[in-house]
């Protein structure tokens, strides 16, 4: 395993890795255990917006989660507040706190007041996607290289420190996607100027939503995965 590149909350890597392993992993990512506000009640909503669309906003705020939430167990949240202007996801008070403080969730206006009660719950995102800690993809790796003979207006669109130098392993995401469209353009023209090599290894990236570090994330789905497998074995067994 090769980290390639980690900032804020995404993670890239190279792994060789089978594509359907890939997969699996990805799938699994949507039954690790997630805190989300599951059920809202509103007692005074003045705002422009349904009670609907505001419960639905709630529901999508990620919450960071607390090691001693897990199973059944609830966190309560509220928010009161007749204050004017833009009413942020930081306005929700609770057990738990938002992961992001500046996700808008309506706007009010002088007089105008906004009380609620919100009960968030452990789910899965095969249940609902305000229970997805993120999300991960992938796509082969590959070897490329680049004739200097090409034409001009193909090489100045290719990356320049590959140009000539044989072949190459490429693990930029953004990279292989010009050098493919470049690839594309020379086959039109009737000639393989560029070549491009599939390789054992896999670029994935994952990106995290905030509950989780990007790196937990891949972890837990590993996880998931075994427990998985594991019922499955289980299952064969007691046929």
């Amino acid at each position: 395993m090769k980290i390639i590149k980690e900032k804020n909350n995404t993670l890239t890597f190279a792994a060789e890795i089978s594509d359907s392993l890939a997969n699996a992993i990805r799938r699994h990512i949507h039954r690790i255990p997630v805190l989300a506000i599951d059920e809202v009640e509103i007692s005074k909503n003045d705002s422009p917006l349904y009670d609907e669309t505001i419960s639905h906003r709630l529901g999508l705020v990620p919450l960071r989660n607390e090691k001693n939430i897990g199973g059944d167990s609830e966190a309560k949240l509220k928010i009161e507040t007749s204050e004017e202007g833009v009413i942020y996801s930081g306005k929700l008070k609770g057990s738990v706190k938002p992961v992001f403080d500046k996700i808008p969730l309506t706007v009010l206006s002088k007089d105008q007041e906004l009380e609620l009660n919100a009960v968030a719950r452990v789910g899965r995102g095969y249940q609902h996607s305000k229970f997805s800690p993120g999300l991960m993809t992938y796509r082969n790796i590959f070897e490329v290289s680049i004739d200097k003979n090409a034409p001009q207006e193909i090489l100045k669109e290719c990356p320049s420190d590959l140009v000539g130098t044989g072949k190459t392993m490429v693990y930029d995401e953004e990279k292989i996607e010009v050098l493919e469209s470049c690839a594309d353009a020379c086959k039109k023209k009737g000639k393989e100027y560029i070549t491009l090599f599939p390789s054992n290894e896999l670029l994935i990236t994952i990106e995290s939503f905030g509950q989780l570090e990007s790196r937990e994330i891949f972890k837990k789905s590993i996880e998931e995965l075994k427990k998985g497998l594991a019922q499955v074995e289980k299952n064969i067994a007691r046929a």
